[in-house]
């Protein structure tokens, strides 16, 4: 039996795990800011779900809630930093307060939950992280650049150099493909500055134009049965691709990538100092 910590687990992915991670016999910390909504996996598991009222953009209360949950369960084996929320707007458009937000809560919330639970792993000399990403940490979508951003932010949080890790995998990311969840629905945000020279770039994915909420192809269900799967392995990647999509459109970037990286090939090392610099 092992420790969970998991953060937004009211709905999607977040709620898969929690009832997974549950069901499978291990001690679960199951957050959410409204904590009614996690209230009944604590009680359905009383002896090892403990519920709590989390909202990651306060470090306060990731702290007292992060202390508690040690109390409780002695420590924190694996983090699972899964609160955020989508945001659609073209560049130009984005609010400058709303993007705030989405950067406390996606990149700066997942800051503050790694470093509260990364004292007691250094101790133990073990504990595992997982961060979920997407996609768009990848590649930016018409309209989601603000998201992209927030999630290429967690992904530049990388976990130490081998020779000084202090947990098992401190910042593995978990780039996770189109799941049937509420993200498209209930929880995606966005600008409410629309521009006209926009509408057929980011238009077409504004809340209101996307059809996508409940077609994705990845079943949170089984997301979750992977993940239980991964933390028990001996050995973890770097990052793991969830859902055949996410496979699928990384896949053809990093090609594209490796195309564009040769094309340019010429060019790019046509910067460096040659042999026959004086100053070499």
């Amino acid at each position: 039996m092992i420790t969970w910590f998991i953060t937004g687990c009211s709905t999607g992915l977040g709620r898969s795990l929690a009832e997974a991670v549950l069901a499978a016999g291990h001690n679960a910390v199951v957050t959410a800011r409204d904590a009614a909504k996690v209230q009944d996996l604590a009680a359905q598991f009383p002896g090892t779900a403990y519920s709590a009222a989390l909202d990651v953009t306060d470090k306060a209360q990731v702290a007292d809630v992060v202390r508690k949950a040690e109390e409780r369960f002695d420590a924190i084996d694996v983090l699972v930093n899964n609160a955020g929320y989508g945001y659609r707007a073209a560049v130009e458009e984005g609010d400058e307060q709303e993007v705030a937000a989405l950067f406390a809560t996606n990149f700066f919330g997942t800051v503050s939950m790694i470093k509260a639970v990364l004292p007691g792993m250094r101790t133990r000399r073990s504990g595992t992280i997982l961060n979920i990403s997407s996609i768009a940490g990848r590649l930016a979508a018409p309209g989601s650049g603000y998201y992209s951003a927030s999630k290429f932010a967690v992904g530049g949080v990388r976990r130490p150099a081998k020779g000084s890790r202090s947990a098992r995998h401190s910042g593995g990311r978990r780039r996770a493909g189109a799941f049937r969840t509420d993200f498209a629905g209930r929880s995606l945000q966005q600008t409410k500055t629309k521009i006209d020279d926009y509408a057929a770039t980011a238009g077409p994915r504004r809340k209101e134009n996307d059809k996508t909420h409940g077609t994705q192809p990845g079943d949170p269900e089984r997301a979750a049965a992977a993940l239980l799967d991964l933390v028990s392995r001996s050995e973890l990647p770097a990052r793991l691709l969830l859902g055949s999509d996410a496979v699928k459109i990384v896949g053809n970037e990093v090609d594209g990538q490796r195309r564009e990286i040769g094309a340019w090939k010429d060019l790019s090392v046509s910067s460096d100092f040659t042999s026959d610099d004086k100053n070499i």
